[in-house]
């Protein structure tokens, strides 16, 4: 049982990639008094959400909202679009991408898995010739789908799916593209429509700034026709009764009510400041960041600056440095959370997340913490990144943060 003195004082710096500080306006949202879900107060919220959701994919086409994660998107994605025994062609750019490769083979998806050699694929974006010279080879075309991970949260990397879209048009394939955005939507550029994604697959707990909860396919017309053809049992996560049952803004199951009051509010936030600017905002966090790792002499987990994500930056410790034990001291210290390595770079990297409810001086306070947690622990640095990480914000003004 929690006692009275569990919580410091003041808030605790939330700086993991997700899930990101809520702000108090959504909070707020959610605590609305709980509505009938099928009746005509709660049809008007549906459509708004649904409406707003192609507006942050940037689609003419159906979203489909689920109560659940990304995990249960990922599914979404997958049995409504796929066979058992279907070939799919995986990319591999970090923990996040092994995990929807991993759900793949438990769904009985025959997964081909591509990537750079050893840490280097975990270190870089989709390389998106080599998913071009594959698809060439599949004459026959056997392999169904593509799916590649967008923002990877455990690496920080932002991909090119353009270019993973020009790959697959130039090798004249017909898979399908399925893309997971879970961690990079509404914080970095993505465009369902124009870069010819079939499934785009997000959650609610990153840059759209909610609690998680909510998780979202947005749909191609090939994907839809995809589902109709699709063999895969499937009930709960089924595209068709919700394609029906959208149109008036109701879902076939129960919705998560309160959590939909949240991402209207969270919607209306995003699209009054103007997603541009949103995107902007996140780059100019990052290179804050950035700046400061760069001044403690620290490598930068993701290798290509091309690819630099806008969302969380991956910090490396020193060879024989436990990243855990100095994320430990700064929780414990500081009361500041940050992202722990996963899989293959587990102990080897923490990670800053800087989306949500953040702005200048939040991110400015979280890298003090790091910089006095990292010299607890040992760590020898070659300068100040508290310094840089102020000076590239004093000279690069972005004007007050929003939300």
């Amino acid at each position: 049982m929690l006692t009275t003195n569990a919580h410091p004082t003041g808030r605790h710096f939330l700086q993991i990639p997700g899930p990101s500080p809520v702000p108090d306006r959504i909070l707020r949202a959610i605590s609305s008094p709980t509505i009938d879900h099928r009746g005509p107060e709660f049809g008007r919220l549906g459509l708004k959400v649904l409406a707003d959701m192609q507006a942050i994919f940037k689609t003419q086409h159906p979203v489909m909202i689920y109560p659940a994660s990304g995990t249960g998107a990922w599914e979404a994605a997958l049995v409504n679009t796929l066979n058992a025994g279907d070939h799919v062609l995986m990319y591999e750019t970090g923990h996040f991408a092994f995990l929807w490769n991993r759900l793949a083979t438990q769904l009985g998806l025959k997964t081909e898995v591509l990537s750079l050699p050893g840490l280097e694929g975990w270190r870089n974006g989709v390389q998106a010739d080599l998913i071009e010279q594959r698809l060439k080879a599949d004459s026959g075309h056997s392999i169904k789908a593509v799916c590649v991970v967008h923002n990877e949260t455990s690496t920080g990397v932002t991909s090119d799916i353009a270019a993973v879209r020009r790959a697959i048009d130039a090798a004249k394939h017909p898979a399908l593209l399925l893309v997971d955005t879970i961690s990079g939507l509404a914080g970095a550029d993505f465009q369902h429509d124009a870069w010819g994604i079939d499934v785009s697959i997000s959650g609610s707990q990153k840059g759209l700034m909610l609690p998680p909860g909510i998780s979202f396919n947005a749909l191609s017309p090939k994907a839809i026709e995809a589902s109709k053809a699709c063999k895969t049992p499937r009930s709960y996560w089924g595209w068709g009764e919700m394609l029906e049952m959208n149109k008036t803004g109701y879902w076939p199951s129960t919705p998560n009510t309160n959590l939909l009051y949240g991402l209207s509010e969270a919607c209306d936030m995003l699209l009054a400041d103007g997603l541009d600017n949103v995107f902007a905002r996140h780059q100019r966090w990052a290179a804050g960041v950035r700046a400061a790792v760069t001044a403690w002499g620290l490598a930068i987990q993701c290798a290509d600056p091309a690819v630099y994500s806008p969302i969380l930056t991956g910090v490396m410790t020193p060879e024989g440095v436990d990243a855990d034990a100095v994320r430990k001291v700064i929780y414990e210290r500081f009361d500041c959370s940050l992202g722990t390595g996963l899989g293959k770079v587990k102990g080897r990297m923490f990670r800053i997340g800087h989306l949500g409810d953040s702005n200048d001086l939040t991110l400015v306070a979280t890298v003090a913490g790091c910089e006095m947690g990292l010299k607890l622990a040992g760590v020898k640095l070659a300068g100040s990144g508290v310094q840089a990480i102020m000076d590239h914000f004093s000279s690069h003004p972005g004007g007050l943060a929003k939300p």
